[in-house]
């Protein structure tokens, strides 16, 4: 219970702070629910493109090992001396229920295909192909983890503040009501008894 003086204005002031934390509590509650549903949904995306982007990465590593198999390994690592393609990422934000969600937006410039083709196979060619091919789908992962992440530690953050207001503000406040709405009624039966004393007093004489 709230230590207050147990007056008529101190009970106004408690009932208005009690409603407005049950309100506050009505919009937290749907906050969190919301949340949870976007972090359901997120959580099926992110599994189904997951199993995508490992699958077609397997694959790719796959081709690779077959196209080294099929190589000198110094036709392998010349083949790689100079990269030709460059890849910058910029990181924008989007609001989700107030969570900034990043947005990757990926640059890229060049070819994947840095080398000649006399000393290289078209299994190479295929592999790194594949490789180029499955890029999108990693920053989209990213993006959709981190902001997986994110939701997860503002459905944490909810869910503390709903149960502080239901379990701990709320119950105390409406305790401390009911002990004013009491010690006022105590107050008014005994300012009665004292006028009906008075009034018996003024009879007798």
């Amino acid at each position: 219970m709230i230590e207050v003086h147990p007056t008529r204005m101190e009970l106004l002031r408690l009932k208005k702070r009690t409603a407005l934390a049950r309100r506050g509590h009505k919009l937290l509650k749907d906050k969190q629910d919301e949340l949870m549903r976007q972090l359901m949904m997120l959580i099926k995306g992110i599994k189904e493109l997951r199993e995508k982007v490992e699958e077609e990465f397997n694959r790719t590593v796959s081709r690779f090992l077959f196209a080294r198999a099929a190589m000198d390994p110094e036709a392998v690592e010349e083949a790689f001396l100079i990269p030709k393609k460059t890849v910058t990422l910029e990181v924008g934000k989007r609001n989700v229920m107030n969570v900034k969600a990043p947005v990757f937006k990926e640059k890229i410039e060049g070819d994947i295909l840095a080398y000649g083709f006399a000393t290289t196979t078209g299994e190479l060619d295929t592999a790194l192909l594949a490789l180029d091919k499955v890029l999108d789908k990693i920053f989209e992962l990213a993006e959709k983890e981190k902001t997986l992440k994110l939701l997860a530690n503002e459905i944490e953050k909810t869910r503390r503040r709903v149960n502080a207001l239901e379990y701990i503000l709320i119950p105390e406040l409406e305790e401390t009501v009911k002990y004013i709405t009491m010690k006022l009624s105590e107050m008014e039966r005994s300012d009665l008894s004292r006028l009906m004393r008075i009034k018996e007093i003024v009879r007798a004489h």
